[in-house]
C-alpha cells in the first residue's frame, strides 16, 4: 500500500501553514456509505446512477437554503422512487429515509489514505480545518463516528455560518478561525468547481482530489488521485501564488474557533 512520506522538521513547506479538507468523498468515503444504504433500501444499487443524479438536483436546493436539510432528504427519496413510476407520499417517504440514513450510518467510514494523511500533516507542524457544505449536526455527529471529532483546529460547516462552497467567504472564515493569510492555506476536496476553483478564487490555494480519475484534468488546477499524494505536493509542487489579506467580516466567527 502506499503510504505517506514519514514528518520530519525538514520538510520545505514554504509559506503553508495550515490545510484544509472536504469531509465527504475527500475523507469519508461517502459514496460507499450511500452505495451500501441504497442496497438496503432496495435491494441493489444498479440505481445507483439514478440516485446520484437525484442527490446532485435536490442537495443543491438545500445548499443554495431553497430547503430544509430534512425536508431535501424526504422529496429527494420521494423523487427517486417516482423515476421508477411508483409515487409515494410523505409519510412513506419519510420512513424509507430514515431506514436509508440508518443504514448509511452504519456504513460511515473513513478512506484508507485520510488518517494517514492527517497524520503527516499534524507532524509536519501543520494546522488543520474541515470545510464542508451540510447542516451542523449531521456533519458533527458524522466527523465523530468516524474518530476526527479531536482531528481538527477549526470546523467551518457551511449550516452554520449561513454561506457555502464556492463563496469565497466560507473560505476566508477558515483562514480567520486559522489565525492565517489565505496564501498561508490549502484546500483539498474532491469537487473541481466548488473546492479547487472555489478555494483558489478565494486566495487559497486549492487542490483537486480526483479520486475516479473519469474527469479529464483541469489546466492550472494541482490535481492528486489520492490523499497519500498530497506530501509531496505540498513540498515540492505547489505553485506560489500572491499574498492576500482575509476578508475582514467574518460571519459568527467565535463559534468556529475550537
Amino acid at each position: 500500500m502506499t503510504s505517506a512520506p514519514e514528518a520530519s522538521t525538514t520538510h520545505e513547506l514554504g509559506q503553508i501553514k495550515a490545510v484544509c479538507l472536504d469531509i465527504d468523498d475527500t475523507l469519508l468515503d461517502g459514496g460507499r456509505a450511500s452505495r451500501h444504504a441504497l442496497r438496503e433500501l432496495v435491494g441493489s444499487d444498479r440505481a445507483w446512477p439514478v440516485w446520484q443524479r437525484t442527490t446532485d438536483q435536490h442537495y443543491a436546493r438545500y445548499v443554495t437554503n431553497e430547503i430544509d436539510f430534512d425536508v431535501m432528504c424526504v422529496e429527494r427519496t420521494r423523487a427517486f422512487f417516482a423515476a421508477f413510476g411508483e409515487e409515494i407520499d410523505h409519510v412513506e417517504a419519510a420512513r424509507r429515509e430514515t431506514l436509508r440514513m440508518a443504514a448509511m450510518q452504519r456504513a460511515w467510514g473513513l478512506y484508507d489514505d485520510a488518517r494517514p494523511c492527517l497524520d503527516w500533516l499534524r507532524a509536519s507542524g501543520l494546522r488543520l480545518a474541515v470545510i464542508t457544505n451540510a447542516p451542523s449536526a449531521y456533519q458533527r455527529k458524522k466527523i465523530a463516528a468516524v474518530g476526527l471529532a479531536d482531528a481538527f483546529d477549526a470546523m467551518i460547516i457551511s449550516a452554520e455560518i449561513g454561506v457555502a462552497k464556492p463563496d469565497p467567504r466560507i473560505f476566508h472564515t477558515a483562514c480567520h478561525a486559522l489565525g492565517l493569510r489565505p496564501d498561508e492555506v490549502v484546500h483539498v476536496g474532491d469537487k473541481l468547481d466548488v473546492d479547487a476553483h472555489g478555494a483558489t478564487q478565494a486566495g487559497l490555494h486549492g487542490v483537486w482530489l480526483n479520486r475516479t480519475g473519469t474527469e479529464p484534468p483541469a489546466a492550472g488546477v494541482p490535481t492528486i488521485t489520492n490523499l497519500f499524494e498530497l506530501p509531496e505536493l505540498l513540498v515540492t509542487d505547489l505553485p506560489a501564488i500572491p499574498a492576500r489579506a482575509p476578508a475582514t467580516s467574518q460571519p459568527r466567527i467565535a463559534e468556529l474557533v475550537r
